[in-house]
């Protein structure tokens, strides 16, 4: 029993089906890496290793930090600046990427660090000492490249 308009119906569900579907949403366009100045890691009073970085020095960059990226350059971090030292918390909400961070005390040497902090975490990430500096890295950097607490860093903006 083939309707005479059938192929008519047919074709008009299928353009209506197409005309309504909803259209991709675009993803949040990559953040580009800034390069701030550079870090030194030294151990013993010997630099040992220097990075590229892009420094988080107001709230707003604190906040947003390695939001929606999805990779660094070779050799660079990110570094937080903040006024004083206190115990310091960080979270990887909207964060794909896994990241090492390594906490800085005033004197500028690596008190603690948290490896491996797990992509879109909405669980904090408290450094075990107080810190007015923090320094996050790809998840495994600091165990590839030998960083332990007590290196100390050397900074400058450029």
């Amino acid at each position: 029993m083939n309707h005479p308009l059938a192929p008519w119906i047919l074709l008009f569900l299928l353009a209506s089906s197409c005309q309504n579907s909803p259209e991709p949403t675009p993803a949040a366009p990559e953040i580009p890496f800034r390069v701030d100045g550079s870090l030194d890691f030294m151990r013993m009073g010997e630099t040992f290793l220097t990075l590229d970085i892009e420094i988080a020095d107001t709230d707003s960059l604190r906040e947003r930090g390695m939001m929606q990226r999805t990779s660094f350059p070779p050799k660079s971090g990110m570094l937080f600046l903040f006024e004083h030292q206190e115990l310091r918390q960080f979270w990887m909400g909207n964060t794909p990427l896994s990241l090492d961070l390594l906490f800085i005390s005033n004197d500028s040497t690596i008190v603690d660090i948290a490896k491996q902090a797990k992509p879109y975490s909405d669980e904090p990430i408290v450094g075990g000492q107080p810190a007015q500096f923090v320094l996050e890295v790809p998840g495994g950097f600091v165990d590839t490249r030998g960083i332990v607490e007590g290196d100390q860093v050397r900074w400058i903006r450029h």
